[in-house]
């Protein structure tokens, strides 16, 4: 079987624009000869100047996992607004999170043309334990979107 590759930088600019370009590309996405990857990761600690710490979840690394996970669980949920409210509450740091944008917005004019889909992640990874303000990780994570 064939399909098609092509590369698309999508670059910083405002939230009305991911559901212009989720538009835009939910015809790519409809059509099973196109494969799209999108590459994200999260960036923590002082390196990156972005430091959430939430004490209950114990040391810096496991509040970065749950601040992540919280994260991941909201792409799976496929709403493009639950997304953006996530990042304007927390600020995470996530590389790739216009493309996941993008996606997010295709996926659901997608969902309103009757398609039935579904994202679940399958592995999440850390580069480091961020064990005090010094240290820095880039969480990473890999998922899978599956049409039903």
């Amino acid at each position: 079987d064939e399909f098609f590759f092509f590369s698309v930088l999508v670059f910083f600019f405002c939230e009305s624009n991911f559901f212009f370009f989720g538009k835009l590309f939910f015809f790519y996405l409809a059509d099973f000869f196109f494969f799209f990857v999108v590459f994200f990761f999260f960036c923590h600690c002082q390196r990156f100047r972005y430091s959430y710490y939430d004490e209950s979840q114990g040391e810096i690394y496991r509040s970065i996992e749950h601040l992540d996970k919280m994260g991941m669980s909201i792409i799976e949920q496929l709403d493009p607004v639950s997304f953006s409210n996530y990042l304007k509450k927390y600020h995470n740091t996530i590389c790739g999170r216009h493309p996941i944008g993008v996606l997010l917005n295709a996926i659901n004019e997608l969902q309103k043309n009757g398609m039935n889909m579904s994202f679940s992640f399958l592995n999440y990874a850390q580069s480091s334990q961020c064990r005090n303000w010094q240290d820095s990780s880039v969480s990473y994570a890999a998922g899978a979107l599956m049409v039903h």
